[in-house]
């Protein structure tokens, strides 16, 4: 087995951040109210200015549960601004704060205006990964310290995840998108606020990896988002990929019903009986959801939504749009790592259990690993295809090693590769593709009977290690660390691409 993959799981972890009690926390006031931060310190030395754990949607517990967002109004007094604010409900072993009240942003910056100097610098707000059911935007997870060395303004968020944020039974019980839609939440709110932290509404880049890249694909197609920023980073995953997009997702909402012992006769009862339920029976029955070892990867996905008098976050095919041409006219960066997801294989090959299964089942379970449609003709036709190419339709054995592989990282290569090659068709602005190759001293995954010495890589999100600090996992990097080198050159070109959409 892989000796450490911790993609869309957290271990434990302590607080990372020290504030410097040297100097004085900063304040800031804006239309909501005013906030106090606190202060870090970047790789180079720069003072950060933290505001970490803002409300910036109330609170989505109890009658708002499996509602869209409800914005945050005015407060009163000093919002206390110094600490992460609590993660969504997600399966971790980990201890930090979890609560269905999460809806958290943090805002960094090394400069502030003041009554003689307005500033105005670029926004990169940055969507996280984890499959739409994991990990958060706090800031042991995505540090701002790499980032802060250039002279941009960073803010990092939690949205509702698994079926807090992804619920959809088709109809106006729940219509779907909450967790898409919390997105467009904070990104209002950024529209409003955030020049009063010296940023500029009207040079906001949208960063997702992952699940964030999905995420970003979609506000690019989005009504909701329009005008909402200016630049898209879509890093190792796009809403272009290969699995169907729907109307509702009413047998994974069936099935999670099932899992925590509710009825799954009508939506009405569906979503009557899950409200009664606590977040936590719904946060650890996630490893119940899954048909095939962890697959599929993207349990809840996007849906059409239909029209039940709601804002719809999606109204159409994410495919039928672009293709259409209707999505926000702006440059896009777009890329993935050398090895993706590749490393499933050896664990596969690794498993004669699994690899049996597998084989003997390979037109049931190949659609639940490789996302895409199911138990269709054209579903197996595509089955019998991708056997007959990778494999030659040969039996699946310790042989076939490197065309699984292959297989595997196509998955998140296909859908990068379709956001390359169609928005750079329908658009006359800038359209970039990157691939992460560099080979550090850390990774998330590591060569199984190697005792943690042989890495295997670069692998999904080794390139988030050196755009963003991940305390609880790897080494904060200083400038005399080999790494520092790459972290310059990655946070620069991001950086340039905020400021300019050129890189």
């Amino acid at each position: 087995m892989i000796l450490r993959e911790i993609i869309f799981y957290w271990l434990g972890f302590g607080q990372c951040f020290m504030n410097d009690e040297k100097k004085e926390d900063p304040i800031v006031s804006t239309p909501l109210g005013k906030y106090r931060g606190s202060i870090l310190t970047s790789t180079l030395g720069k003072t950060i200015y933290s505001f970490r754990g803002i409300r910036y949607a109330k609170p989505p517990v109890k009658n708002l549960r499996f509602l869209p967002p409800v914005p945050v109004t005015k407060h009163t007094g000093i919002y206390n601004a110094t600490e992460d604010g609590d993660v969504c409900p997600q399966l971790t072993c980990s201890l930090i704060p979890i609560s269905e009240d999460c809806l958290f942003a943090n805002v960094y910056t090394t400069k502030l205006p003041n009554e003689n100097e307005i500033l105005k610098r670029p926004v990169v707000i940055y969507i996280h990964s984890g499959a739409l059911y994991a990990l958060s935007g706090r800031s042991d997870d995505v540090g701002p310290q790499y980032f802060m060395d250039q002279d941009i303004l960073l803010v990092t968020f939690n949205y509702r995840l698994g079926v807090l944020g992804f619920i959809s039974t088709g109809d106006k019980e729940a219509p779907g998108n909450n967790g898409f839609k919390d997105q467009v939440t904070l990104m209002r709110w950024v529209k409003k606020n955030i020049e009063y932290f010296g940023g500029d509404p009207n040079s906001v880049t949208l960063f997702g990896y992952s699940a964030g890249g999905m995420s970003v694909t979609l506000h690019l197609i989005s009504p909701m988002s329009k005008g909402l920023f200016h630049q898209a980073i879509i890093g190792s995953f796009s809403a272009l990929g290969q699995w169907p997009t729907g109307r509702n997702q009413l047998d994974v909402t069936k099935r999670q019903a099932r899992v925590v012992g509710c009825p799954d006769d009508t939506p009405a009862n569906i979503i009557r009986c899950l409200r009664q339920r606590s977040f936590e029976e719904l946060q650890y029955s996630l490893s119940k959801m899954f048909e095939f070892e962890s697959s599929p990867s993207l349990l809840w996905k996007p849906v059409i939504e239909e029209d039940f008098g709601q804002e719809r976050f999606l109204t159409d095919h994410p495919m039928k749009l672009v293709l259409e041409g209707k999505f926000h006219e702006v440059p896009i960066l777009s890329g993935v790592t050398a090895e993706e997801f590749s490393y499933k294989a050896i664990e596969m090959v690794k498993n004669p259990r699994m690899l049996k299964y597998l084989d003997e089942n390979w037109e049931k379970i190949a659609p639940i690993i490789f996302l895409y449609e199911r138990d269709t003709q054209q579903s197996k036709m595509i089955s019998r295809g991708l056997r007959s190419f990778y494999f030659g339709g040969k039996k699946l054995d310790s042989t076939i090693l490197h065309p699984l592989a292959q297989l595997v990282q196509a998955t998140t290569g296909f859908a990068v590769n379709r956001v390359v090659k169609l928005f750079s068709e329908k658009t006359n602005r800038s359209v970039y593709y990157y691939r992460f190759s560099y080979m550090g001293r850390y990774s998330y995954v590591y060569l199984p009977e190697s005792n943690g010495s042989l890495l295997y890589g670069p692998v999904h999100q080794d390139d988030l290690i050196y755009i963003f600090p991940c305390s609880f996992l790897f080494p904060k990097f200083e400038k005399t660390d080999p790494e520092f080198r790459i972290i310059q050159k990655l946070t620069t070109m991001w950086a340039n691409f905020a400021r300019t959409g050129l890189v």
